[in-house]
């Protein structure tokens, strides 16, 4: 995409605000028997512990910060899914376990659609947090713009579709996804009619309607500049799916990143 890729393109900044009041608890407490042993406990109701006693991992997908995206398979099906797996040695901080936490609670929280990833089951045992998600083959957006350079207005127009439909959604179930950028949507297969889901809720947040935050998060290129101004809501979103719009069209940014750094 030009010199849209300076920078790694997967990449998001988080700062936050210190002193805020975490409203996810940090649970401790001992597990099966630990004879009294602290052991981090990161999600509220996972479906399990043992990953393995359903699904096999397979080889790896993709991986970030926090965790490696493995190609997972349901044992008594053979279904093929994705499944995210956290290493809690990572999760250094309350608001790193925050974030996985609350990934879980909002991907739980809404509704089937679908343009957006959906949920199948949450493990977690000593090491990791396993989230176990349905599989998109058919690679990010972001690669497609690559390849081919631009999209028609006609073509743009229905990825847009698409993106406006999911941030409305998000929004109308209270929820601010605050990272939309083409690398967080990814095709269901190859086809070039292959439908477009929304991934990655791990910097989303539930809002109130007339509530605003102040932490600066995001990725440079597709963040609103109320986000740097410490003063935003959930139109934010519309922003970057613009930002997104003109990319799809042009095949570079509107803004450079350096401009917010």
């Amino acid at each position: 995409m030009g010199n849209c890729c300076v920078t790694p393109h997967g990449s998001s900044e988080k700062k936050k605000q210190k002193n805020k009041p975490n409203p996810f608890s940090i649970d401790y407490g001992a597990n099966n028997g630990s004879g009294g042993t602290n052991k981090l406990v990161v999600l509220k109701d996972p479906t399990g512990h043992n990953i393995n006693e359903r699904y096999d991992l397979g080889r790896e997908l993709g991986r970030g910060e926090f965790g490696i995206t493995y190609l997972c398979t349901d044992v008594g099906s053979g279904e093929k899914l994705a499944c995210k797996s956290i290493s809690k040695k990572k999760l250094r901080t309350a608001v790193d376990i925050e974030d996985v936490r609350r990934e879980v609670e909002i991907m739980k929280h809404l509704p089937k659609h679908p343009n957006i990833v959906s949920l199948k089951n949450t493990y977690e045992d000593e090491s990791d947090v396993h989230i176990v998600m349905e599989l998109c083959e058919g690679g990010e957006l972001f690669d497609r713009i690559v390849a081919r350079g631009h999209y028609t207005e006609r073509a743009a127009a229905f990825i847009m579709k698409t993106i406006v439909e999911v941030v409305q959604m998000c929004h109308r179930h209270g929820v601010m996804h605050r990272d939309l950028k083409p690398e967080n949507f990814l095709f269901a297969n190859k086809k070039e009619t292959a439908p477009l889901k929304a991934i990655d809720f791990g910097l989303s947040i539930f809002f109130k309607p007339g509530e605003r935050f102040n932490e600066i998060v995001g990725s440079p290129y597709y963040m609103a500049p109320e986000v740097l101004k410490r003063n935003y809501g959930p139109e934010v979103d519309v922003w970057s799916a613009g930002v997104i719009l003109y990319i799809l069209l042009c095949g570079v940014p509107p803004f450079w990143a350096g401009l917010f750094q």
